[in-house]
């Protein structure tokens, strides 16, 4: 670690959870970028699961994936689309992953007979996980995950706290976020949670330096200086973070309420310049001001929880963007769906276009096939990403091949396993084999893979011709080669197969306007500047669709 050039910026959160530090963290990265510094986002996750890879999408929302097999927080996602720096799995820091390697090291005889303690094992560990491989970053933006005063995060802060003072203050700041509520019938926002989170905070030892407040209102200047008094830090330094209509507006926000300037006069650097946020401002005008508009279904079952498909929702956003389009999402519960089909038969025609998501198990598989089926039958533009492109193959075979028992292994024992668990696979570092039996976690086929298109097909027009693709996957399960030459006999062709020619990767059909489906997860690559191929063609197809209709 470059010690005399690296700095440290730990993101707190105080009075709820859900305020946005991992958007707070990003768009902080984002304009600091824009100064030509390079930075680097880490996400210190308090939970004692290794990773986040077998928690409910209920709880947790998505899992993000990064290029070398990282299952991770979805914040991560945050951070790589407002950045473009791509993440690794040391910028994922979990409790279980501290105490499996201290737990380890004890039992190794390591510690050479000590008492292992929290102090210093596992803070020691902690700030380990934080500086390692650190290159020539100028800032390394950390987000602690939780609220202060949970129990399980209190390693933590202790961590962060002898950071600040080993390194000292011209190395280390402290952002905490917090609350500011706007009580209507006192028509006024209330200090007195963020107080109270402060002085938490300084009860572990640590004083915020920057107060980044979420508001639904401007704060008066008065109430600036309150809190600061009360806080014990300047009134510049208390920033406002008001509720904004899309996320790709808070970079702009925060350098208008001037959190970038706070920072660098802190670190004592020179701000000659103000940042070029136009790209930034750009962006936000072509998402509030749209030429077209077209509707999406999106058929999944954790609809009811939205942040299971953050990055797809974000991927739409981007591609409409590039469309000059809004997309207007409409959500299908698969379960609802395959229980009263008749009853969504209306909405799925009036929809331009039709997405099922990746996912996991047999729950809600018979509404996604009908979902697909229609996409099929009524020409309507399809993308099935991962378990949507296996159930696509599936459905496929079971009413174009009429194999009416065509599933998958992963439902139980087949008679036409047009989908099988995959037990060994190829990497860079050797041949990789999993079993029936095996731990969920960390199982599967995780990561960034190369993928060979087939010249003259929608997938390799979506890609600008590129005979080579690399994509982040995140399944167990692949579709069976046996069955290739019938589908395609049939009209499902495979466009995309991994170099081996072993792994199908892309599947599209030809006498359709547009249905293609991924094994691999495209939306994890998306960004705001440069929105994925796949979903720039298929919202484009959508478009077309409209016109059409």
């Amino acid at each position: 670690m470059n010690h005399k050039k690296v700095r440290f910026i730990f993101v707190t959160g105080g009075v709820l959870s859900s305020l946005g530090k991992g958007l707070a963290a990003a768009s902080l990265a984002a304009i600091l970028q824009i100064r030509g510094y390079k930075v680097r986002l880490r996400k210190l996750e308090p939970y004692l699961n290794v990773d986040p890879g077998t928690m409910s999408p209920y709880q947790h929302g998505e899992v993000y994936v990064t290029d070398d097999g990282g299952e991770t927080d979805l914040d991560l996602g945050h951070y790589e689309r407002f950045t473009d720096v791509s993440a690794t799995k040391a910028d994922a820091v979990t409790t279980g992953q501290i105490y499996s390697e201290v737990i380890a090291k004890e039992r190794r005889g390591d510690y050479l007979g000590a008492t292992v303690q929290v102090v210093p094992h596992i803070t020691d560990a902690i700030k380990e996980k934080i500086t390692a491989e650190v290159g020539d970053e100028d800032f390394i933006i950390c987000e602690l995950g939780g609220t202060v005063g949970d129990i399980e995060g209190l390693p933590y802060l202790e961590a962060i706290r002898q950071l600040g003072h080993e390194l000292g203050k011209e190395r280390v700041l402290y952002l905490h976020l917090t609350l500011l509520p706007y009580v209507a019938s006192a028509g006024e926002l209330k200090t007195k949670p963020s107080q109270h989170s402060v002085k938490e905070l300084q009860g572990m030892g640590i004083q915020p330096d920057i107060l980044l407040c979420r508001c639904s209102q401007p704060i008066p200047q008065d109430m600036k200086e309150k809190l600061a008094l009360f806080c014990n830090i300047k009134p510049e330094r208390v920033i406002a973070a008001l509720d904004v209509d899309t996320i790709y507006q808070v970079p702009v926000h925060y350098h208008d309420e001037g959190l970038d300037e706070v920072v660098c006069q802190f670190f004592g650097l020179s701000t000659p310049q103000s940042p070029n946020l136009a790209p930034w401002i750009a962006l936000v005008d072509r998402i509030r001001n749209p030429e077209h508009e077209v509707s999406i279904a999106i058929v999944g079952k954790y609809t009811q929880h939205k942040d299971a498909y953050k990055s797809l929702v974000e991927a739409l956003i981007h591609a409409g963007v590039s469309n000059h389009a809004r997309v207007n999402i409409q959500w299908v519960e698969s379960e609802n769906l395959e229980k009263n089909f008749e009853h969504y038969i209306q909405l799925l025609h009036s929809v331009q276009g039709i997405l099922v998501p990746g996912g996991f198990g047999q729950r809600g598989s018979e509404g996604k096939l009908k979902a697909i089926e229609y996409a099929r039958v009524h020409k309507v533009p399809y993308l099935g990403i991962c378990f949507g492109m296996q159930l696509a193959v599936i459905e496929f075979c079971r009413h174009v091949l009429n194999l009416p028992h065509a599933t998958s292994t992963e439902f139980g024992p087949s008679e036409e396993p047009v989908i099988c668990l995959l037990t060994e696979w190829l990497t860079q570092s050797g041949l990789q084999t999993r079993g029936q039996g095996d731990d969920l976690g960390g199982s599967m086929r995780l990561g960034s893979y190369p993928c060979q298109l087939k010249p003259l097909t929608k997938a390799a027009d979506a890609y600008g011709n590129s005979p080579v693709i690399h994509e982040r996957h995140r399944h167990r399960y692949e579709v069976n080669m046996l069955y290739r030459e019938r589908m395609e006999a049939a009209g499902l062709s495979f466009v995309g197969l991994s170099p081996d020619g072993r792994l199908p990767e892309v599947v599209e059909m030809a006498d359709h306007p547009w249905f293609v489906g991924v094994q691999f997860h495209p939306e994890l690559k998306s960004r705001p500047f440069t929105p994925h191929p796949l979903f720039v063609s298929f919202i484009k197809a959508a478009i077309q669709n409209a016109r059409i209709v």
